[in-house]
């Protein structure tokens, strides 16, 4: 289940960009962060994509939700400028972001290639 994430809950599980000058990843597992808004067309093609993948994947991998017109603070931290905007963190190493509805198999090879997640 993909859960939603407030900046507070972002600084506590995610990382801490107010402590923090370099990336360091406060999460116990990788993590698939979606920058969305309720009114974006493409976001709402993707939200099922998200789900399904939580349900596959289990506690192998988290994935948040940042609704962009609630938490603008934290949308503004990333630079999120379009939307929807994914920000991969792997456990280990930097995180990457992506922008745009990518389809489900994208998603699959990102989970394989960057977090070295299998489901």
């Amino acid at each position: 289940m993909t859960t939603m994430l407030t900046k507070k809950d972002f600084l506590e599980k995610v990382f801490n960009f107010e402590k923090n000058k370099e990336w360091k990843f406060e999460g116990d597992v990788p993590c698939i962060i979606d920058f969305y808004a309720d009114w974006c067309q493409p976001c709402k093609m993707v939200a099922p994509i998200l789900e399904e993948l939580s349900e596959e994947y289990g506690d192998k991998l988290n994935i948040y939700k940042v609704d962009t017109e609630a938490e603008r603070e934290l949308s503004a931290a990333f630079g999120i400028r379009s939307i929807p905007s994914m920000l991969f963190c792997p456990a280990e190493g930097e995180p990457q972001m992506a922008t745009g509805a990518l389809p489900k198999h994208n998603l699959e090879q990102i989970i394989a290639d960057v977090f070295k997640v299998k489901k």
